[in-house]
C-alpha cells in the first residue's frame, strides 16, 4: 500500500509539471502495486475462511448425532 500511495504522489508532482507520460507510467505502476496487495489480501481471507469450515468439518460428528 505504501508503494502505491507513493507512486500516485509521484506521478501528481509529474502531472504539475505537465510530463503526462511519465505520470501515466508512475500511476499504473502505482496501481499495480495496489491490485497486488489486494489480492494477497484477499487470497489470505480465503484461505483462512477453508481452514475455518475444515476444522469445523472436523469436530463434527460424522454419523450427524
Amino acid at each position: 500500500m505504501i508503494i502505491a500511495g507513493l507512486c500516485i504522489a509521484i506521478a501528481a508532482i509529474f502531472i504539475v509539471r505537465r510530463d503526462f507520460n511519465t505520470a501515466f507510467v508512475i500511476a499504473t505502476i502505482g496501481l499495480v502495486a495496489w491490485f497486488l496487495n489486494y489480492r494477497i489480501q484477499m487470497k489470505e481471507l480465503t484461505s483462512a475462511g477453508e481452514n475455518q469450515q475444515d476444522s469445523n468439518s472436523e469436530t463434527e460428528d460424522p454419523n450427524g448425532k
